[in-house]
Formats: C-alpha cells, structure tokens, sequence
C-alpha cells in the first residue's frame, strides 16, 4: 500500500521506517512494555489527535498505546455513549430513548456529550479521539469548539487537530473481520490471526467457538462501503487543511504505532521520548 503524507513527514511514510525515538524501545513482545513520557512546550498548542480508520483498522488499539505513551485520555465516542448510557446521565437517557426508536443519536447530544468530556481535568493537556467526527459537519463544529475553548488563543502557534488515517488494505481487512470467532463465556479469536488449538473450540472452557451476525462476510462488507461513503467528506474536509496524514494499518501494530509517532512529534509540538 502506497502510504501518503505531507512533505513533512513523507520520507518517514514511503519508507514506512520505524521511528527511532519510538519504535526502538518497543519490545518484540509487544507495544505495551514500553513507556513514553511526555514532553509539552506549555507555550505552545496542546495536544489533540484525530484517529480515523475503517472497522478492523485498529483504530481502538493505537488510540490506547499512544494515549499511554502520552499521559492523554483516549476518549472513544462509542464508549462515552455506553458509559452515559450506564450510569443513566441525563445526556444517556436521551441518548438510550433515541437508540430504543431504532434512530441514531443526533449530533446535538453527541457534541454534548464530547464537550462535557473535553472538559474534564484529564483532558487538560490533550487527548486522542477516535470514533469521533464522522461527518465534515462535526468535524467543523469540533474545529470551532476547540479554537475556542480548547487551544490557548494567546499563542500565535496554536492549532487545529492533526488527523490521522490508519489505511489498511481491503482483502486485510476482510479477514481480521471475518475471522472473528467467540465462545458464549466471551473469549474471542480469530482463526487466521489467532486461531484456537483446537479448531472451532475456545482453549480456555472447551466451548464452541461461534460467528456474531456482526462478524459474517455480507454485514462486513456493507459496514465497510458505509465506511467508505461516510469518510471521504470528512477526509476531504482534514485534506484540504493539511491536517490528514495517511499511515500504513497493514504493518505489525509496533509499526504503525511508530508511523503515527512521527506524525504526533512533527506536528503536535510533542516530543516522545522512550523510556524502558
């Protein structure tokens, strides 16, 4: 996959090279031994990330390393939805009352919802946001909200959230999809990327191993052309501001974690440097 980027960071994407202050001190073993600490010029913007990607990009995944690295809240929409939901907030009674039609949440109580949690003290610095926007509109609102409120209007080097899509190949994304298998008691695996010993039976109960709705080729492939229609707005919209930064999702996960560092060093006034 050809990966595409601004001038600034494009030798690091055609080469799809390992980010020396990141990747380095990754272990083998797997992203999350290692720690980054934080460096942020308080003169300078704050932190905020954009992470956007199709269903099976590892969007969730990347969101988590890079907001530990980081000290900054990884804050999903999906999971703000289900945790106001929970604990019965008035925004997730309404939101619960919407889904109960079968209608989907107007952008009203979503932006509610994102601005209470901007606010909270975690976010202060920065954060990462993945689910969130969807559309070109609520991209526009959260460029308005957080110049603002969120960015310090006093320094003429504040700015706008960087965006970063995790590309990854169609036929790829098929099969981390696809090859989703879980047990009643909840254990979940995959049979081409981690496939149970036994197969069809979960390693932990003995259970049969069985395949969501969710998880059949026919609703994957419709949630990815919805995917598809929904995003190139929005991506166009972050591409015509020259915040939109491409990196390659088909690499070991280590790897894109180091792309997106790049990104993350190069234009959020951040340094990352690795600590074992």
């Amino acid at each position: 996959m050809k990966v595409l980027a601004p001038a600034a960071v494009a030798s690091e994407a055609a080469g799809i090279g390992p980010s020396q202050c990141l990747l380095d001190k990754v272990s083998r073993h797997g992203v999350g031994r290692c720690g980054v600490k934080l460096n942020v010029d308080q003169s300078r913007r704050k932190f905020a990330v954009v992470l956007l990607g199709p269903p099976g990009a590892g969007k969730g995944t990347q969101a988590k390393v890079i907001a530990a690295h980081c000290r900054v809240p990884h804050i999903s929409s999906g999971d703000l939805l289900r945790d106001h939901v929970a604990r019965g907030t008035k925004l997730g009674i309404q939101a619960k009352s919407v889904m109960a039609r079968g209608e989907l949440v107007p952008d009203d109580l979503v932006y509610d919802m994102v601005v209470w949690r901007l606010r909270q003290r975690d976010a202060e610095q920065g954060f990462i946001l993945d689910g969130f926007p969807r559309t070109a509109a609520q991209a526009g609102w959260l460029d308005a909200f957080l110049e603002h409120e969120f960015f310090d209007n006093a320094h003429a080097s504040k700015g706008l959230p960087v965006v970063v899509e995790i590309q990854v190949d169609y036929n790829n994304l098929l099969r981390r999809l696809t090859g989703r298998r879980t047990c009643p008691a909840g254990h979940i695996y995959n049979i081409y990327l981690q496939p149970p010993r036994v197969d069809e039976v979960c390693d932990v109960d003995g259970l049969t191993l069985v395949i969501r709705n969710d998880d059949r080729e026919q609703v994957i492939r419709e949630r990815l052309a919805a995917y598809e229609r929904e995003t190139k707005p929005l991506a166009d919209y972050y591409w015509a501001t020259e915040r939109l930064f491409m990196v390659n999702g088909d690499l070991p996960v280590p790897e894109v974690t180091a792309q997106i560092a790049k990104v993350i060093e190069a234009h959020c006034a951040v340094a990352m440097n690795s600590k074992l």
